[in-house]
């Protein structure tokens, strides 16, 4: 799905070679050129609900891990990725798979900035089947009453 007049193809392909370059390069642990994706004052949404990092601070957090030669694979599931174009903004969603939390959501937001397209948000979270909905809603609730979790 996509809008955005004659340049919109062009302009999908363009982001879908960003999107899989941020997956490709989080599981190569290439650090540096994994942080150039974002654009300034860029905010990374984890799925704890105390993750909401500027660019800067996730940039500490994920260099550190990277350093260390781990990064992490969140693998796009073929046929579940959803990019639509506004002139210069993308916005996506796609289904992701990952060994250790199994099928998880990317979404956000990319900014086309002197002709490279630049994540300004991501989000991920983990999709929670509605049957067990009320069970994890139990267990956040619970950590909700021993943590400093804002509400």
């Amino acid at each position: 799905m996509m809008t955005g007049g004659r340049e919109a193809p062009e302009a999908r392909q363009k982001v879908v070679k960003v999107l899989d370059q941020l997956h490709a390069l989080a599981a190569q642990a290439d650090g540096g050129r994994y942080v150039e994706l974002f654009a300034p004052g860029a905010i990374f949404l984890g799925t704890d609900a105390t993750e909401r990092w500027t660019i800067e601070e996730f940039k500490s957090y994920a260099m550190k891990r990277f350093e260390t030669g781990k990064g992490w694979t969140y693998t796009p599931v073929p046929g579940k990725r959803s990019v639509t174009i506004s002139g210069d903004v993308a916005w996506f969603d796609e289904l992701l798979e990952n060994e250790k939390y199994g099928l998880c959501r990317g979404s956000g937001v990319l900014r086309r900035i002197d002709g490279e397209w630049k994540f300004g948000q991501y989000n991920l979270s983990f999709t929670v089947p509605n049957e067990a909905a009320e069970a994890v809603v139990g267990v956040i609730q619970n950590a909700a009453k021993d943590a400093a979790v804002p509400r």
